[in-house]
């Protein structure tokens, strides 16, 4: 899933990521809730209209957001209290704001916030946290519900799984989101999809990985399991093979405009100078625009001449790399053949690395 932090995914049109397979698109509540603010985007036809998007939109709580200004918030019971990185003044997000600003902005999907801490924190730090967003769940449903009375299909309120990489503390918050979605009946009783938070926040690779396997025994297998914040390629294929069903981040448009591009045989830097007389495409093995058009040389040289192009032309495949990586997982799955492929697959993929 695309990242479109701030209502666009940086240096690619709506056209481009049609173009290239994307059914799903991320916009960050924090960020359009202090710029242009969610009544703006709301009074300019909803966040689909805003930004010209018209398949399916997620909007993320805030919680990772306002977990990432450090010093510049205080948590407590009631909520956040923070300082906005574009006019400095102080803002309070609780669950019933987060629920009703992602109502107003007119998302698909909806996050239910949280309290996101780094991945190295402790067992008692990660409990008291854990702890808080399944309080904070309770209020954010409630509210969900009370807006979607009227309308009971505008919009799917998720849950986020945290408990940082402590199985217990895991488990006691699925077993706390589930309850939460079961009380109270009505039409939008129960969850349609469970989120894990909480995750690629400074912890090693093996222990979130190890949250992953533990995770995917006990999820129930009826509902997307969509994993938050996780979009380098090793790491899908990883979170993939153990149960997870979708995932988004910043990296592949992020790493695309500083000139990095994801293949099968590992992340190549265009920059590098040995590419300035390459006639080969970037990726031969891509069928997006870059790939079928353009030959490494060119993209080398729209990088060292500084032109904007080459930053949308990397981001585009950096996309549509993972779109195609993620049906090709998809297949192998339907096959059966997902252990081997993705075996297969890593060890291409990491052979850059121990050449």
């Amino acid at each position: 899933m695309p990242v479109g932090t701030q209502a666009t995914v940086r240096a690619l049109s709506p056209s481009d990521l049609e173009g290239v397979g994307a059914s799903m698109v991320l916009a960050n509540t924090y960020h359009l809730h202090v710029r242009p603010g969610e009544a703006v985007v709301a009074k300019l036809g909803g966040l689909h209209r805003f930004m010209a998007w018209s398949k399916p939109l997620l909007t993320d709580s805030g919680g990772f957001q306002v977990f990432s200004l450090a010093g510049a918030r205080k948590v407590s019971e009631e909520g956040v209290e923070f300082q906005s990185h574009v006019d400095g003044m102080r803002r309070h997000l609780t669950p019933e704001r987060a629920v009703e600003i992602q109502w107003t902005l007119g998302a698909d999907v909806a996050m239910a916030f949280d309290h996101v801490v780094p991945g190295r924190t402790g067992h008692a730090a990660a409990e008291d946290a854990a702890a808080r967003t399944l309080r904070w769940l309770a209020r954010s449903r409630d509210r969900f519900r009370e807006l979607a009375r009227e309308a009971p299909e505008r919009q799917t309120l998720v849950p986020i799984l945290q408990g940082g990489v402590f199985p217990d503390l895991r488990k006691a918050a699925l077993a706390g989101a589930l309850e939460a979605g079961a009380a109270g009946g009505g039409e939008t009783a129960g969850w349609r999809a469970l989120a894990v938070g909480g995750l690629s926040v400074g912890e090693p690779k093996p222990e979130m990985e190890a949250v992953l396997a533990d995770l995917a025994g006990m999820l129930p297998p009826h509902l997307p399991r969509y994993l938050m914040g996780v979009g380098f390629p090793e790491d899908f294929v990883a979170s993939v093979g153990r149960g997870m069903d979708l995932a988004d981040c910043v990296a592949p448009t992020r790493m695309g405009r500083n000139g990095s591009a994801f293949t099968d045989d590992g992340t190549i830097n265009i920059r590098n100078a040995g590419y300035r007389q390459d006639e080969a495409p970037l990726d031969a093995a891509c069928d997006c625009e870059t790939c079928t058009t353009f030959s490494r040389g060119y993209l080398r040289h729209l990088f060292a001449a500084e032109e904007l192009l080459g930053l949308k032309l990397l981001s585009l495949h950096n996309v549509r790399y993972l779109i195609r990586l993620a049906a090709r997982a998809r297949e192998a799955i339907m096959q059966g053949t997902f252990d081997g492929w993705s075996r297969a697959w890593l060890a291409r993929y990491r052979s850059r690395e121990q050449a």
